[in-house]
């Protein structure tokens, strides 16, 4: 679903930009194209992977006081 979103975001700032007489705000380059393509590829990767695993480091977060959830539970 992000992704889909993503491809109408891009194609509506796209359209809007062409319509208007605006550049693109993009590389002009195909080195630069390919760049932008791989950090999304990259992101999408590591967010459907990442998002299947359980957080490890949650008891270190801190809450709403900045507080380790082990320290306000007296957990060691």
């Amino acid at each position: 679903m992000k992704a889909a979103i993503g491809i109408l975001v891009a194609l509506t700032i796209g359209i809007v930009c062409r319509l208007a007489g605006l550049p693109l705000p993009a590389p002009p380059v195909i080195v630069g194209a390919l760049l932008v393509i791989a950090m999304t590829v990259g992101y999408i990767t590591v967010d459907r992977f990442a998002s299947h695993r359980a957080a490890k480091s949650k008891p270190l977060c801190g809450g709403p006081t900045g507080e380790a959830h082990s320290k306000v539970a007296g957990i060691s």
